[in-house]
């Protein structure tokens, strides 16, 4: 609150104005400590990670794999399938197993509108677990490698 005298009174009259300068400044105080903490946190530390000895797991199932193609055709593993049967699909695939991974791939040409429509409709027929597939740079090899 700042006082300020009047010209007719000898009263003093009571404004009612924030100062906002410490605020500024205690804002730019937390600024430059996070400008300096964040590079900090987020240097990489080299790892030696030890190597398990537990045996790989076989898989249950066979992967079921969503293709979103450029021409944005819908290929479900290898078949080639139309849109408004997709759930019908999956569930005969996965023999109605709806806790299923669907792993979804898509071209890297494909709108990302066009993705999330896929998605969504996943979505309604019941499959929440999506996976997204993507290659990744695999420098040994000189080319990219498939990862899930």
């Amino acid at each position: 609150m700042a006082l300020r005298p009047s010209s007719t009174d000898d009263e003093l009259e009571v404004t009612h104005e924030i100062n906002v300068t410490p605020f500024i400044d205690v804002m730019l105080v937390l600024l430059i400590i996070f400008m300096i903490a964040a590079p900090l946190v987020t240097v990489e530390v080299p790892v030696d990670l030890p190597i398990s000895s537990a045996e790989v797991q076989p898989r249950e199932q066979e992967p079921v794999y969503l293709t979103l193609q450029s021409d944005l055709t819908v290929s479900l593993n290898e078949s080639v399938l139309d849109r408004a049967t997709l759930a019908r699909d999956l569930d005969a695939l996965t023999k109605g197993d709806k806790g299923a991974r669907v792993f979804l791939r898509a071209d890297n040409s494909v709108d990302y509108g066009d993705l999330m429509k896929l998605m969504d409709e996943l979505r309604q027929a019941g499959y929440l677990k999506v996976a997204l597939v993507a290659l990744q740079d695999d420098p040994a090899s000189n080319g990219p490698a498939p990862i899930a």
